[in-house]
């Protein structure tokens, strides 16, 4: 009888640790990366820029390549720049920005990847997608997952605090959007991938019952963790389902309603999650929800990020058309303005001040 399996596309080398980062030449010299040593490294003027010095010596045959932003051109230069170079592999040192642009342009020049995160922001240093801003504001762009990912939590300690507190509400965020994709499931048939939900689930589920805070490696190591295995979810699924529902809808939202007054994607993702939660009738599960997003510093109410409740109350209107043909809670119950209100004073008054 034949074994049946799948073969799921994830990096060759995950190393997520203190001090990861003073072996990435070993992880680069794997016969599976970079035979030659010819590296072609992104960085930007910011973190990467810093850690050039520290990291070059042991890697003479690159090549440095500072990326100015996160837009679609910025990426396509990178390619530009990297094609004809003949290099093994493309390295992109730096936070998300710098991580998807060279996630792109190293898929425009068929070269694989090695991300090196220098933040815990969100989920994509190791999810199938680039997100890179474009002349209609922002687009997503299919890109093969890292060939490895490095993370060193001596680096993320020295980010600022609010990039760790970004990627606790953006993978906290998992639960509702799996529960989101559930519920397209009982009710329009949506075939949900058993597997990738559960990767998703449970890397959320991981870091809402921790009971380390940001200053501790131990939830610091749960938390890379559980980012990566999000971004493999993804790759299983074949699309951003495990990880984005009502929760990523309310996010998109707030972007293109309001672009110069957005919070942090993580931020606006764990308030989205925790409302989206109480929309579905799991009461207790936002307030406990709400509950540990308030005791790691992020926002559970609008008010908290600068916004007014008829604010709000026109994001989550305005929420579905952001994902044309994906089915959340908000499909769903298709709430008028008038019952947007009374349902957001509900969750006020069932998550408490």
């Amino acid at each position: 009888m034949p074994v049946l399996t799948r073969l799921i596309p994830s990096p060759v080398v995950v190393d997520i640790r203190p001090g990861a980062l003073d072996d990435l030449a070993c992880v680069l010299a794997d016969e599976r990366i970079s035979q030659s040593g010819r590296l072609a490294i992104a960085v930007s003027g910011g973190s990467g820029a810093r850690l050039r010095d520290r990291v070059a010596p042991s890697l003479p045959g690159a090549d440095w390549f500072e990326v100015g932003g996160g837009t679609i051109d910025d990426a396509v230069r990178l390619a530009g720049a990297i094609r004809g170079g003949r290099y093994d592999a493309v390295v992109g040192l730096g936070g998300g920005k710098i991580i998807d642009c060279a996630k792109f342009a190293s898929a425009r020049v068929g070269l694989p990847l090695v991300a090196v995160a220098t933040n815990l922001a969100h989920d994509g240093l190791c999810s199938p997608v680039a997100t890179l801003d474009n002349d209609a504001g922002r687009g997503s762009y299919g890109v093969p997952n890292p060939i490895a990912v490095v993370i060193d939590l001596n680096v993320i300690r020295e980010a600022p605090v609010r990039f760790v507190r970004s990627g606790i509400g953006d993978v906290v965020s998992n639960i509702s959007a799996v529960a989101d994709w559930e519920l397209s499931h009982r009710v329009n048939g949506e075939k949900v991938d058993g597997l990738a939900a559960a990767m998703a689930r449970q890397a959320g589920e991981a870091v809402l019952r921790h009971p380390g805070g940001v200053d501790d490696d131990g939830f610091l190591q749960v938390l890379a963790e559980a980012l990566v295995l999000t971004g493999i979810s993804m790759s299983v699924s074949g699309d951003s389902r495990p990880s984005s529902g009502a929760c990523h809808e309310i996010n998109h939202a707030f972007d293109l309603l309001y672009p110069q007054r957005a919070a942090a994607h993580g931020e606006q993702c764990g308030l989205g999650a925790a409302f989206a939660m109480y929309l579905r009738g799991a009461h207790e599960e936002s307030a406990a929800m709400a509950e540990v997003l308030r005791r790691h510093g992020l926002p559970v109410l609008p008010e908290e990020i600068g916004f007014s409740v008829d604010e709000f109350v026109r994001v989550v209107e305005y929420a579905p058309e952001t994902r044309p043909g994906r089915f959340t809670i908000l499909e769903h119950l298709a709430l008028t303005t008038e019952q947007i209100k009374d349902v957001y004073a509900d969750y006020v008054k069932a998550i408490g001040s």
